[in-house]
């Protein structure tokens, strides 16, 4: 594993909503004399949208301010904007540079803000500069049943599909994740010109070996029913493990499964299980926990050493 450069340059093209509340936010929106410099500098700054006009213009809440966002200068794309796309930041957090400020004759600012120079600063100093392997900060923003459209800087959206959350596989990304949550991800594929990049979760939760090292033979554990097969009922133990128990009659998909372990069979990477009880799951999600969670990862070998079979991930350019 080598360390990236990356981790220290997202510090300035964060995920919409981290910069808002920190103190570097503030300072830059305290006076007019602060914004006028941050408007020289083209610092990235974020405020809140609190209101969408009759013309699509975002109205945003920036300390004791206000400034308004063009509609045409809402989202940076090389696509018509849909509409939907810029009423959905009411009420949100969203980054801007300062493109103008004029003072009226009674002294009140009038500020121009730009959205898509932000967003289109980040693609060309940071996401243009991701590669295979990197690993970064994200935030969700909403969910699919294909998967999770997450912020990776300055509202820029890329795909987080579900067959790369967790080696345990779901049916929905809400078993694993909620909207607004911050998580960390893999760069999968490079930015393409619209700054769209790939990317994989799964990889960061462990290897299957790491993952069983939680667990002994005999503890008695809980976890959700992801599947029911004619062969047996599969456990989640962790994001990265599940086990296998005998089919038992009442259980559902879904419900929390209280199991003893029977067996850790390294080489075949099984864990096997007994079902003691089972109960509605309420919502409850299983803890995630990160092995990896910054720098750069060029191959991931999820399968140990002693099995006959190959699980890897490789990050490099030449896969895609």
């Amino acid at each position: 594993m080598k360390t990236s450069f990356n981790s220290i340059s997202q510090t300035s093209f964060l995920p919409e909503g981290r910069l808002l509340f920190t103190a570097q936010n503030y300072s830059r929106m305290k006076n007019l004399d602060s914004l006028i410099k941050a408007m020289d500098e083209q610092v990235i700054l974020e405020g809140r949208a609190v209101l969408c006009d009759n013309h699509h213009n975002l109205h945003v809440e920036m300390g004791n301010f206000k400034g308004i966002i063009p509609a045409d200068e809402c989202v940076y794309s090389s696509f018509p904007i849909k509409d939907v796309a810029i009423i959905s930041r009411v009420g949100k957090s969203v980054s801007f540079v300062i493109t103008d400020i004029t003072v009226g004759e009674r002294g009140e600012p009038f500020i121009l803000l730009s959205r898509a120079k932000a967003q289109k600063s980040c693609i060309d100093e940071y996401i243009s500069s991701l590669v295979p392997g990197d690993i970064i900060d994200a935030k969700i923003t909403h969910m699919e049943n294909f998967g999770c459209f997450v912020d990776i800087g300055c509202g820029v959206i890329s795909l987080l599909s579900i067959d790369t959350m967790s080696v345990s596989r779901i049916s929905h990304p809400k078993d694993r994740f909620f909207t607004g949550e911050s998580i960390k991800v893999i760069i999968k594929t490079p930015a393409d010109d619209t700054g769209r990049v790939t990317l994989s979760h799964k990889e960061l939760l462990g290897t299957w070996e790491e993952n069983a090292s939680l667990f002994s033979v005999g503890e008695t554990v809980s976890g959700p029913v992801r599947s029911i097969e004619s062969y047996g009922v599969f456990i989640e133990l962790t994001p990265n493990l599940a086990g296998l128990a005998e089919y038992k009659e009442g259980i559902s998909a879904g419900q929390i499964a209280t199991v003893y372990i029977k067996s850790i069979i390294k080489e075949k990477m099984k864990v096997k299980l007994v079902i003691v009880d089972c109960v509605t799951s309420e919502g409850i999600r299983p803890k995630r926990n990160y092995f990896i969670s910054e720098g750069h990862i060029d191959r991931w070998v999820y399968s140990p050493d002693v099995s006959d079979r190959l699980i890897e991930s490789v990050f490099n350019d030449d896969n895609y």
